[in-house]
């Protein structure tokens, strides 16, 4: 039977409906808003026998057909999945799972699939929404309904749903999901909001996520499923056992020092209670329990003493919750590459890698939405060895991928605009060593990069990660500059990036059900006084940009020219311009617009290219000196060449201050001639003179001079 409810949000109508297509699946929702439609299905199955975590995976994608469009390339079919889509795909995984029961171990799939784009409105958020709405009306244990919008600013006001027009003009681009009484995941980017206006932000997005809670409720009375009961298993016997004998012990080997000798005692001690418990390979103790109960009870136990250590006040390392580990930052660390750095907060550390390009080395991005070119790419990678671990490499992952954009779009807003730098970007943040928020670590080595390689950015900006150990909305712990371990065991991850005046980047994850608007304003302030201090550390090793790029970046210079003019520096069939390249060594690219760069590694080609280039296009005006090569000789004068493929006529009485017999007497074909524009007729004729600089300058004239 078919089912829809549906609301205006924002001026526009958000409409939920199922019952209609895909029957087989545990529920699917079709959601409409505007002319953007996102089909949303879920499937749950058994799970796999000896899984220790919740296997739920989430999958969006993006039709070319959706918007109209065929997909680019000799294959007309969508392959593996774009950044954007992995992105998305990410932010409908990340407020979903922590609402499933603990305990909960069956497979979930949720797939989302865009079946049209109306250029207005963004699909991305409507996934998240979908995805909710299909969890709530599935016989699934999902403690739903949760709900996902995007603010945007506009004219200063802050705006529901902006479009995709809006939100690419805005200053703020803000997606926040939640269910109706708390706030489960953020992810936005600004350009250096305050962070009173951030958290004013993200309590309106909440406001109106109670309104599309309130429709996916509506829905699922609707559609009246009943849920199927889950039990979760009771509190393992083992557990009781190791609290009793071992807590007193794991504590002690919590705060054992550094991450590896603290992860060697935990180490020594499991396997002595190994031993313990299930002497010469046992499969069993006496009372039945298993190795595999063991090991969950082990890590229960865990996450107790770590919960318990917070509120008595210590930390892992013996830190108090504000503090952060030890900073260390460097510059100018390797040759060749245009711009280096290397930021070690603690155990974490990361190498950023800068090189400069030209308008060539952009990214084209083709999808759903319009096509563009990137100017800024920072990738991240995260190879094993950084945690002490053996894998194989496989290529970035969606880790890998959402890390490196969260650092990029952190960083973007304080890049220069093209026209003062077109330079194209690329910086590389390979993670040595991992101890918790490496993604703010390369934010901050990416920010010393960018000045190492004198990228005049507006100012600097540095990352910081804010946990939370919560027992209720009161009691609760924040935590500065979280390890891995207080990821782990504890309740959130609050990655907050900026600069002195506001935020540039945001990211929450939970693992609990949601946060309130208290402890999201003490984390924003406690990642502001922590961001101080960082950009301190780093404005000590590097003050500002460097003014001027390194020897081995490209040169860079731009002109612009008349866009009518640009068939006449191309020339037929380009060949014009390839003259002028090949002669100057330099690369030449011409904008539609009428700009022109000129590239080149050698700055004496680029501005050799440059000149040409001008001499090429501006307009030949009465009395300015060209020096020009003779290209023809006449009985009457000599053509000169003053400009690429531009001659003008130096006739034979012009050529010299005296009496004149034979052109060739004064200069041949090749030779180099300085020469004054003296007239241009209605037929754009050029007419030269030598005779009248000859005169100024009181030299007497002999003859043309070679190059």
């Amino acid at each position: 039977m078919k089912v829809s409810v549906e609301r205006e949000i924002a001026g526009r109508t958000l409409k939920l409906t199922t019952g209609e297509i895909a029957k087989q699946a545990s529920a699917a929702v079709l959601v409409q808003y505007g002319e953007t439609v996102v089909f949303v299905a879920t499937q749950g199955g058994p799970g796999r026998p000896g899984l220790d975590f919740f296997p739920l995976t989430c999958d969006y994608r993006e039709r070319f057909a959706a918007g109209g469009k065929f997909p680019g390339g000799f294959l007309k079919r969508e392959g593996r999945p774009t950044t954007r889509e992995i992105l998305t795909s990410r932010l409908t995984d990340r407020p979903i799972r922590p609402l499933f029961p603990k305990g909960y171990k069956d497979e979930v799939q949720i797939m989302s699939n865009v079946l049209a784009y109306d250029g207005l409105n963004d699909p991305d958020v409507l996934s998240i929404n979908g995805a909710s709405a299909a969890l709530s009306i599935s016989d699934l244990p999902f403690d739903g309904p949760i709900a996902a919008v995007r603010v945007g600013m506009v004219d200063g006001e802050l705006t529901l749903f902006p479009t995709v027009e809006e939100t690419s003009e805005s200053p703020l681009d803000l997606i926040v999901a939640g269910s109706s009484e708390s706030v489960l995941m953020i992810e936005g980017f600004a350009e250096q909001l305050p962070e009173d206006e951030m958290a004013d932000a993200i309590m309106f997005a909440h406001k109106n996520i109670v309104e599309l809670c309130a429709l996916q409720i509506e829905l699922a009375e609707k559609v009246g499923v009943e849920k199927t009961p889950f039990e979760a298993p009771g509190e393992c016997p083992f557990l009781t056992e190791l609290i009793a004998k071992s807590k007193d012990a794991l504590k002690d080997a919590k705060v054992a020092g550094m991450k590896q000798d603290r992860a060697g005692a935990v180490k020594e001690l499991k396997t002595s209670l190994k031993e313990q418990y299930f002497p010469d390979g046992a499969e069993e103790t006496e009372q039945g329990w298993t190795m595999s109960q063991f090991k969950a009870a082990f890590h229960d136990l865990e996450a107790i003493v770590f919960k318990e250590l917070i509120f008595e006040g210590k930390r892992l390392d013996g830190r108090a919750p504000t503090d952060m580990r030890k900073i260390t930052c460097d510059v100018d660390l390797l040759p060749k590459v245009h711009g280096s750095a290397l930021f070690t907060r603690g155990e974490t550390q990361s190498l950023a890698t800068l090189v400069l390009g030209t308008s060539r080395d952009q990214q084209r991005v083709d999808g759903l939405l319009e096509e563009y070119s990137k100017r800024f790419m920072l990738d991240y990678n995260f190879p094993s060895f950084s945690v002490g671990e053996v894998r194989p490499i496989r290529g970035p992952g969606r880790r890998e991928i959402g890390h490196g954009m969260l650092a990029e779009r952190s960083v973007q807003s304080v890049l220069p605009p093209k026209d003062k730098f077109p330079y194209t970007i690329r910086l590389i943040s390979d993670i040595m060593e991992s101890n918790g928020s490496s993604s703010m670590a390369s934010v901050c080595s990416a920010t010393l990069a960018l000045m190492d390689a004198g990228v005049p950015i507006s100012q600097p900006v540095a990352g910081i990660s804010i946990g939370v150990v919560k027992e209720s909305d009161e009691k609760y712990v924040l935590l500065t500059d979280i390890m891995g371990d207080e990821d782990h065991f504890g309740d959130m991850d609050f990655k907050i990036a900026g600069t002195g005046k506001g935020v540039t980047g945001i990211q929450l994850d939970l693992k609990i059900d949601g946060i309130n608007e208290d402890i999201i304003r003490a984390t924003l302030e406690q990642a502001k006084e922590a961001r101080k201090e960082l950009l301190r550390n780093m404005l000590s090793v590097i003050a500002r940009p460097r003014k001027e790029i390194s020897i081995n970046a490209p040169r860079l210079l731009k002109t612009k020219i008349d866009p009518e003019k640009i068939g006449l520096l191309i020339g037929p069939g380009g060949k014009t311009i390839r003259a002028i390249q090949e002669e100057t060594g330099a690369n030449l690219d011409v904008e539609e617009d009428g700009t022109v760069l000129v590239s080149s590694i050698d700055a004496a080609s680029a501005e050799a290219a440059l000149a040409r280039v001008e001499a090429l296009t501006e307009e030949i005006k009465v009395g300015r000196v060209y020096k020009g090569k003779v290209s023809a000789i006449k009985d009457f004068g000599a053509f000169v060449e003053i400009a690429p493929g531009k001659d003008g006529l130096c006739h034979i009485s012009e050529l010299s201050d005296g009496f004149v017999k034979n052109v060739t007497d004064i200069c041949k074909v090749g030779d180099y001639l300085e020469v004054k524009v003296i007239a241009v007729d209605d037929q754009n004729r050029v007419k030269l003179s030598r005779k009248v600089l000859l005169e100024a300058s009181g030299e007497e004239g002999d003859g043309g001079e070679e190059e």
